[in-house]
């Protein structure tokens, strides 16, 4: 009996013992992890919590379990806070979740916010995530861009236009235009700038009466184009549109009245042929019904036999009256031949 006790006692105290060291085992285990967790966010948040950024540990493991780069963001939280701009942990996360540009957006905000301009992050996150470049449009804000009009990458060296007198001027501009940020998520972008200066600039053109006034005051051409609203519904506001070469290229108006000539000349031979071929028509007809008259002249002297023919036998005619007539007609055909020496006597046909 009393060494069934005392192996009781001693199963009891082992069993003891080992829950004892698995609990002991697993506050070690979760101790460790603490510590190297917190050893491995203690300089970031440290960082936060010393400029005010207020990240915590908390944060900073979350971030770390959802796969965003916390270093990144705490920088960031970092550099936004030390510029005054308001802007939550959760923002940047999110931001950084849907693929945005973190770095820049901060970046462009930052600027923005010393410049003086009204950039809110969400502003910000937006225009990036919608494929503009935040950081050169903020740029461009404080530095306005100069473009080329027309680009000289697309092949064409020159605008060119037409006065009134019939003078093309071959023109090269430069605009000078600043990015409005509150426009840029939806504005048009530089090729709308370049094709409308482009289209001012053919249309100033055109309306001059004669090109010398062109040539001698450039500035009537900006003057033209500015007064026609060109930045409408575009991320841009123009500052200035100068005309930095002007010069004369063909005369359009010479060259065009010479073809309509060579046209109306063509179209004057294509009548005149038109006419001839009309005629010579006109005379084959004319040649064919002379003909089909003879024929029937030949065909109604064919019946005078027949004729004298019947009256001889109906008795209406007799021998003399026949001699007679061939008498007049050999007195005719003697006269004939009188007034026609050299020609035929007579083409009728002898009667009988």
């Amino acid at each position: 009996m009393l060494f069934a006790l005392l192996a009781q006692g001693k199963s009891d105290n082992l069993f003891s013992s080992t829950l004892m060291l698995i609990v002991v085992l697993l506050v070690l285990l979760i101790g460790i992890f603490l510590v190297v967790v917190f050893f491995s966010f203690i300089r970031l948040w440290i960082q936060s919590l010393l400029t005010g950024a207020k990240i915590s540990i908390l944060d900073l493991v979350g971030m770390k379990l959802r796969n965003v780069d916390y270093g990144m963001i705490v920088r960031q939280k970092i550099a936004l806070v030390q510029a005054g701009v308001k802007v939550t942990t959760e923002d940047l996360e999110a931001h950084y979740l849907s693929r945005g540009n973190v770095p820049k957006s901060a970046t462009a905000v930052i600027a923005a916010h010393k410049a003086g301009m009204d950039l809110p992050w969400r502003t910000a996150a937006a225009i990036d995530l919608a494929g503009r470049d935040i950081l050169k449009a903020v740029q461009t804000s404080v530095n306005p861009m100069v473009i080329d009009c027309p680009d000289p990458t697309k092949g064409q060296a020159t605008l060119d236009g037409v006065c009134h007198n019939g003078i093309q001027l071959r023109a090269k501009a430069r605009v000078t235009v600043r990015t409005k940020l509150d426009r840029l998520v939806g504005g048009a972008t530089e090729e709308t700038i370049i094709a409308r200066v482009g289209e001012g600039i053919v249309k100033a053109i055109g309306m001059a009466k004669d090109h010398r006034e062109v040539l001698a005051n450039p500035n009537l051409i900006s003057q033209v184009v500015l007064t026609n609203s060109l930045d409408s519904q575009t991320a841009f506001e123009i500052v200035s549109i100068d005309v930095v070469e002007i010069f004369v290229g063909e005369n359009i108006g010479a060259k065009l009245q010479a073809d309509q000539a060579a046209a109306d000349l063509r179209v004057a031979q294509a009548n005149a042929e038109q006419r001839r071929a009309a005629a010579v028509a006109r005379e084959q007809e004319m040649r064919a019904l002379v003909e089909e008259n003879r024929a029937k002249v030949v065909l109604a002297e064919a019946e005078v036999p027949l004729a004298i023919s019947h009256a001889f036998r109906e008795g209406h005619m007799g021998v003399m009256d026949y001699y007679n007539m061939r008498n007049v007609q050999s007195d005719t055909d003697m006269r004939s031949s009188i007034a026609n020496p050299g020609g035929k006597a007579s083409d009728r046909t002898p009667i009988g």
